[in-house]
């Protein structure tokens, strides 16, 4: 896992609500897969041909990555707007680096982050 599980409790209790309450990042709204209470997560979702890509810092066990698999679905507030997100599906670095546009920078390889997770907008 390229960050360690404690700092992702740290982000979950202190620096998400933060990022939330700011506006500034788009947020993933999802479905717990054993609770089925609605989450906001904040993000970096990039924006890729049909959808959107997510950079998995904490890696595909985080809860948030399991329920959005289990649901088969998300919605994402970005822009002001909230868009309708299905078929997420693990992708490897070789087809995360191919839809993401030249302009958007790369995760650190000292990170050793190895899967993104995408998705299909809906129409």
């Amino acid at each position: 896992m390229p960050m360690p599980i404690w700092w992702g409790h740290v982000n979950k209790r202190v620096f998400n609500p933060r990022a939330i309450a700011g506006g500034k990042w788009p947020v993933l709204i999802h479905v717990g897969r054993v609770s089925g209470a609605t989450h906001h997560t904040p993000l970096d979702a990039h924006p890729v041909e049909g959808g959107y890509l997510f950079v998995l810092v904490y890696g595909s066990r985080s809860d948030w990555v399991r329920n959005v698999l289990a649901a088969d679905q998300a919605r994402l507030r970005v822009g002001g707007k909230e868009v309708r997100l299905t078929a997420p599906r693990l992708v490897g670095t070789d087809e995360a680096f191919q839809a993401l546009p030249p302009e958007v920078s790369r995760p650190p390889k000292v990170l050793r982050i190895t899967e993104f997770l995408r998705m299909d907008l809906t129409t």
